[in-house]
């Protein structure tokens, strides 16, 4: 069986930045871009306008740019495929990558750029919304700007989301926070803050049951117990790592991110790297997911190197 230099599993920014940086290292790269279910291009792909990524000074959309980063990639040598990880064995080397077709490669190293999911609300009309822009968002930093003078809502009970209400404030003309439960789960900086902000009004023990929409924007949303007319919704009630693959395989943080050495992209494995969300619960930004994919290619390049 032909042993690949490496292979990349994921097609966010971290993915085709690694992807570019390994085939222009002469690695001759390959990477699983995935296919539905799961989403080719990673989370960009669910926004709509991205006004800060350098470069861009008149915004670009979400979906055109993953299609510049994958051209790019495609242009130094990268070979694509379009189909899912069904499974990764890291027992032995070289590392094993079976595709859900069914087809098994090997591989002297494995670059995991297979990022996060936002937890959503499962609410008709939700995932269109958010795919156009029109009206809910998973990210204040990326979408707030597009809100100035308008009301929105916030829901969550954790930092991000008393983060992201906080941040609201500085365009948002009204912002409200809604929770399910009768207390906030975030550390009591972030509530005192919250607490302070006259802009900010807060609903405890209320949950959104169901969106209203007219001319395929949302215009409001209906609680338990009344209906708040709004501009635009940011869902804040956190991510879930896609560390399918690698449970019981890598090093792990409490909350399932993959834990690298610092100041370096490595894991538990050698041979390994990590890069983007998948390692980042922090971050989170199309920039330093592009900037972390860079820095686990040329680990990756280093190691093979001294293979």
């Amino acid at each position: 069986m032909n042993i690949r230099n490496t292979i990349i599993i994921g097609s966010g920014p971290a993915g085709w930045t690694a992807a570019l940086y390994t085939a222009r290292a002469n690695l001759n790269p390959l990477i699983f871009e995935g296919t539905a279910p799961n989403l080719p291009g990673g989370q960009l792909m669910l926004t709509s306008e991205i006004e800060n990524f350098p470069g861009f000074p008149n915004g670009i959309k979400g979906p055109s740019l993953m299609q510049l980063f994958k051209k790019q990639a495609i242009n130094f040598g990268t070979e694509v495929k379009s189909d899912n990880v069904l499974d990764l064995d890291l027992s032995t080397k070289p590392f094993t990558v079976t595709s859900e077709t069914g087809e098994m490669v090997k591989a002297r190293s494995i670059i995991l750029a297979t990022g996060t999911k936002h937890k959503l609300l499962n609410l008709s009309g939700e995932t269109e919304l958010l795919k156009r822009g029109a009206g809910v968002s998973v990210c204040a930093t990326c979408d707030g700007a597009f809100y100035k003078n308008l009301r929105v809502i916030v829901v969550g009970g954790g930092d991000t989301a008393m983060e992201e209400a906080q941040f609201l404030t500085r365009f948002a003309r009204s912002v409200v926070l809604v929770h399910r439960k009768n207390k906030f789960k975030a550390s009591q900086i972030l509530i005192d803050r919250i607490v302070k902000n006259p802009k900010i009004t807060i609903k405890f023990e209320e949950e959104i049951q169901k969106l209203l929409i007219e001319n395929q924007k949302l215009i409001g949303v209906c609680l338990k117990q009344n209906t708040i007319m709004a501009d635009g919704l940011f869902i804040a009630i956190g991510h879930t790592p896609n560390n399918q693959l690698i449970l019981n395989q890598l090093k792990l943080d409490s909350d399932g991110y993959v834990l690298t050495c610092e100041k370096s992209s490595k894991t538990s494995i050698d041979g390994v790297f990590a890069c983007g969300d998948i390692q980042d619960s922090n971050y989170r930004q199309a920039i330093t997911a592009a900037g972390s994919g860079c820095q686990a290619a040329m680990d990756c390049e280093r190691f093979i190197a001294n293979l």
